[in-house]
């Protein structure tokens, strides 16, 4: 192998192999359109570029990390392995596809240190991304720290971003940061400070004229941390960033990954090329570990009543929650989801009467748990239930031999070490006991859906609950949900508890009717949890109803049709041999658009719901293609839902 020293020496990764030419060995994406470059600077820092048709979409960036025993922040490659063409297919029953499909090329690159301890780097390439890790392969009898990551992501400074805040831990409701809750902040310059110390979280989005790039991290496993891009980023350049102390199960537990030896980062993101390459990617599962659960049988996607949304603490009653199993099965749906407190106000026995009152409408009940230890001060129960595997285990027992069909798990403690092997202790453990999960309170989806695809959702996301608080987070809303489905629901499944098309106790919801129809199909969750209440829906009109009754669970396909964050978004989703396109006005005027579905190969009719003479109504009308193109007509705050 080439070896590489000093100077500003480039990498095209090209005539490694003396059997290879520069073309085949070059460091690039199946399609041969994506390329990483690799450069030392004159500290022997190293850094890694990447191109795609030949310009720069992330400038010269770091490569690195800290060990507690070991510096490697300058780094010499030492080899480059030969390239290795991956593919596959896996199942996603909770994400935007149930049946995945990826090819990619990956390379594993030896580097040394100035006292020669070797790390590996490897490198996947795919055609609209790029993603890499870092990896100690000798096994060591001690344990090693990882104290830091210098791992930058640096943009030209003309680009803008589209960031999340992340809270500070324990600041903010009970104690119960960070939880990914908050709004994006849209359209902003590269290098802008975060408003707290904490930093950006991920998903991170970002623009430079025809290219968008998409930040994040996957396959995360214990006994690594989650991350994040940290508050400062000069000229444009984004570091990782480690958790802050107390994101843990236990105060003093460390926020940083220590392990003995072999370790492995997680992988690294870069989504990039057009928006629609960033909305329809599954590079978040590609890279992540294939399924650990034997008998997926048990896993079925499907559409919750939820009581909680509208009519929060007093509606977890038995009597209130019997007329929620009467609703699920008059519109089909398969769940029921009794919130907290259930535990105290029904109790298990009466809990039980609802399951087997469920059972012969053909409804399943979920549970709501408090994860929580002594990291937060909620109030909600059942808690502490979960903490030990002992207990977890007996509780997953119980309720499973009940009937229940998944439990939903909020309040988590952060992203530290500990709390991630939480994470992975739970989504085993339900498996183990064939129950569905779903994490609220949460960090951010990683790829645990594929390697669990129990795991059917997470929240991670500024909700609908919020709006319910606050009228300054409801007039927020319609630009969030713009925003989340170019960023947030990227990654994975996300419940939002989207579509109300009723009114909410002291807060004037600015969506109309027709924006929270289109949500049914914008917003993509394993199982959806929908806050409509069921007096509100008996008033809808019969064609809304029984769409409402038909939604698909899962979805075969996803196509971005048009839209920019935070102002407008009209996706296609294929379910079997229908196609729906829905989208929403996030913006204050009527917008017309002119709709190319020509590459959906869909019937030339379709059937539209969208807004009626008023926000709070709704219309139906047939719509012709014209060529594969439609104009459409959406009202400010306004939406539509179209099924070809």
């Amino acid at each position: 192998m080439k070896k590489l020293l000093g100077g500003f020496l480039s990498l095209f990764i090209i005539g490694l192999l003396a059997s290879c030419s520069p073309k085949q060995d070059a460091l690039t994406s199946p399609d041969g359109k994506i390329t990483v470059e690799l450069s030392r600077d004159s500290a022997k820092v190293l850094k890694y570029t990447i191109k795609k048709n030949g310009v720069t979409v992330i400038e010269p960036s770091v490569l690195g990390l800290m060990r507690n025993d070991a510096d490697f922040s300058s780094l010499e490659v030492v080899s480059i392995g030969a390239r290795r063409d991956v593919q596959g297919t896996y199942v996603t029953p909770a994400e935007k596809r149930l049946n995945n499909s990826f090819k990619a090329n990956e390379w594993d690159v030896k580097v040394k240190n100035p006292e020669g301890k070797e790390m590996t780097i490897t490198f996947h390439i795919g055609d609209n991304g790029v993603a890499f890790r870092y990896a100690f392969d000798e096994t060591s009898t001690d344990e090693k720290t990882i104290e830091k990551e210098n791992t930058s992501f640096r943009f030209a400074t003309t680009t803008k971003a589209w960031l999340h805040p992340h809270d500070d831990v324990k600041n903010c409701w009970a104690q119960t940061c960070p939880s990914y809750e908050d709004n994006y902040i849209t359209d902003i310059p590269v290098g802008t400070e975060a408003p707290k110390k904490a930093g950006w979280s991920f998903p991170a989005l970002f623009n430079n004229g025809e290219t968008w790039v998409l930040l994040t991290e996957a396959g995360l496993e214990p006994p690594y941390c989650g991350t994040r891009l940290a508050q400062h980023s000069p000229d444009g350049e984004y570091f990782i960033e480690f958790p802050q102390q107390g994101e843990t199960v236990k105060p003093t537990d460390p926020v940083t990954p220590i392990s003995k030896l072999p370790l492995r980062s997680p992988w690294r993101v870069i989504m990039l090329g057009g928006l629609n390459d960033i909305v329809e990617s599954s590079m978040v599962t590609d890279v992540s570990e294939p399924s650990r659960v034997k008998d997926a049988g048990f896993i079925k996607p499907g559409i919750v009543a939820w009581s909680w949304g509208v009519e929060k603490d007093p509606s977890v009653n038995y009597d209130r929650q019997k007329q929620y199993i009467d609703y699920a099965a008059k519109m089909t749906w398969e769940y029921v989801l009794v919130d907290g407190l259930w535990d105290t106000v029904i109790g298990y026995e009466k809990i039980q009467e609802l399951i087997d009152y469920a059972k012969t409408k053909n409804v399943k009940l979920l549970l709501w748990y408090n994860s929580a230890g002594d990291w937060n001060t909620t109030y909600q129960t059942p808690k502490n239930a979960l903490l030990t595997r002992d207990a977890r285990r007996a509780e997953f027992e119980r309720v499973s031999k009940m009937g229940i069909a998944g439990l939903k798990v909020d309040f988590w403690p952060g992203d530290g070490p500990s709390a991630i092997q939480y994470y992975y202790d739970m989504m085993q453990d339900a498996a183990d006991y064939k129950l569905m999960l779903n994490f609220h309170g949460t960090t951010v989806p990683r790829g645990w859906s594929r390697t669990f695809p129990n795991l059917m959702t997470l929240e991670s996301i500024k909700g609908f609950e919020f709006i319910t608080f606050a009228q300054e987070t409801a007039d927020l809303a319609p630009q969030h949900c713009a925003t989340a489905v170019f960023a947030r629901n990227v990654v994975g499944p996300m419940d939002f508890t989207p579509v109300c098309f009723g009114e909410i106790p002291n807060i004037r919801r600015r969506t109309s009717n027709g924006f929270e129809i289109a949500l049914t199909v914008l917003f993509q969750s394993g199982i959806q949890h929908y806050v409509e209440i069921p007096e509100s829906m008996e008033k809808q009109p019969d064609y809304v109803q029984e769409y409402m009754k038909n939604v698909p669970r899962s979805w075969d396909d996803v196509k971005l049709i048009d839209g920019f964050p935070a102002k407008y978004a009209v996706f296609a989703r294929k379910s079997g041999e229908k196609w729906y396109v829905a989208g929403i006005n996030a913006e204050t005027a009527v917008k017309t658009l002119e709709l190319d579905l020509s590459k959906l190969n869909i019937s030339k009719e379709g059937t539209m719901i969208t807004d009626g003479d008023t926000n709070r109504t709704f219309s139906q009308k047939q719509v012709l293609l014209n060529n594969g193109k439609l104009s459409v007509e959406i009202q400010p705050n306004g939406g539509f839902v179209i099924v070809f």
